[in-house]
C-alpha cells in the first residue's frame, strides 16, 4: 500500500516526510520492546509500529531499514528525535489508534506481517 494511504486508513498524522512519500509499505511490525523489532525485522520498506516514545526507536529504524514509525496511542517524540529522523530519512506519523486497531486497519488494506 502506498504510504499515503497507509496515513489516510489510519487516521495519522505526518510529523516527518521521510525520504519517500511515495513509498509503497508491503510489510510492517508492531512492537513496544525494539528488541522484538531487531528480531522479527524482515524486510526493507518496512513499517513499524510503536508506542515507545524515546531515541532508541529511531536508531532501531535506522539499524533495521525501517522507512516508517508510526507512534500510536496519539504518542508525540519530542524535537529531537524528530530531527534524528529527518536525519536519517525516516519517515514518522502519529496515529490517535492503538496499536491493535492500527495494525488491524493496515493489515486489512494489505500491509502483512512477518510471514505473512
Amino acid at each position: 500500500m502506498q504510504l499515503s494511504k497507509c496515513v489516510d486508513v489510519i487516521s495519522a498524522n505526518v510529523l516527518v516526510t521521510g525520504d519517500d512519500m511515495d513509498l509503497e509499505v508491503n510489510v510492517a511490525c508492531g512492537a513496544d520492546l525494539m528488541s522484538d523489532v531487531m528480531a522479527f525485522s524482515c524486510s526493507t520498506n518496512q513499517m513499524m509500529l510503536t508506542g515507545l516514545v524515546n531515541p532508541q526507536t529511531i536508531r532501531t529504524a535506522e539499524m533495521m531499514d525501517v522507512k516508517v514509525i508510526v507512534f500510536v496511542r496519539g504518542k508525540v517524540p519530542d524535537r529531537g528525535m524528530l530531527d534524528l529522523a529527518q536525519e536519517k530519512g525516516i519517515c514518522v506519523l502519529s496515529t490517535p489508534l492503538p496499536m491493535f486497531s492500527a495494525c488491524g486497519i493496515l493489515y486489512q488494506n494489505g500491509v502483512k506481517g512477518k510471514g505473512d
